[in-house]
């Protein structure tokens, strides 16, 4: 995954794969199908044998600053800070905030809470804490502050999501909230909503 929007990005087949590392999985068949791209990221956590887990979609992820963070690490991150605060979320997206400047990016949520947490900045810092103790790639971009700061959070109103999806005309079983995006595309909208 960390090469998946180059231009020529490397491929690897099975025999060269490791552990523990993102991949956007690629199938071809002797039955005709070519590098079909099926939308999914998987990470192997055996190779003999082989046996993958499947990460999140190769839509859905933020590396706008090389951190990687895909939806099984965020909501990973979600559970952890909601048992700590009493927090209980319905819904939620996030999007990187672009470096502008010498001043550092970071990542921008909105959460729709169905039970606040006691403190929302202890519930942010205990996202913080478990996305670092999750993926080192994320904790090295927020060492220090340097690259990432600490992330920006918005309380929805309540049904907000939901507003949004019906004002697109996406209500229904087949539609879901995009968690993540590598863009704004999703949370601005939100964010006008929300105000």
């Amino acid at each position: 995954m960390d090469q998946f929007h180059f231009s020529n990005p490397k491929v690897v087949s099975l025999e060269d794969v490791e552990v523990g590392k993102n991949y956007a999985m690629v199938i071809t068949t002797n039955g005709g199908l070519w590098r079909y791209l099926i939308g999914d990221t998987v990470v192997f956590t055996s190779t003999n044998p082989f046996r993958i887990k499947i990460t999140g979609r190769t839509k859905h992820y933020i590396n706008a600053f090389g951190e990687e963070l895909m939806i099984t690490n965020v909501e990973s991150a979600l559970s952890k800070a909601c048992e700590a605060t009493g927090a209980q979320v319905t819904d939620f997206t996030g999007a990187p905030v672009f470096m502008k400047g010498n001043e550092g990016g970071a990542h921008e949520w909105i959460f729709e809470f169905s039970q606040h947490p006691d403190n929302l900045d202890s519930f942010i810092d205990a996202f913080d804490k478990h996305l670092k103790t999750i993926n080192s790639d994320y904790e090295a971009k927020r060492y220090n502050n340097i690259t990432l700061k600490r992330p920006i959070v918005h309380i929805a109103k309540n049904n907000l999501f939901y507003h949004w999806l019906e004002a697109k005309g996406k209500l229904g079983g087949q539609n879901k909230v995009p968690r993540l995006s590598n863009d704004r595309e999703y949370i601005d909208p939100l964010l006008e909503m929300n105000k």
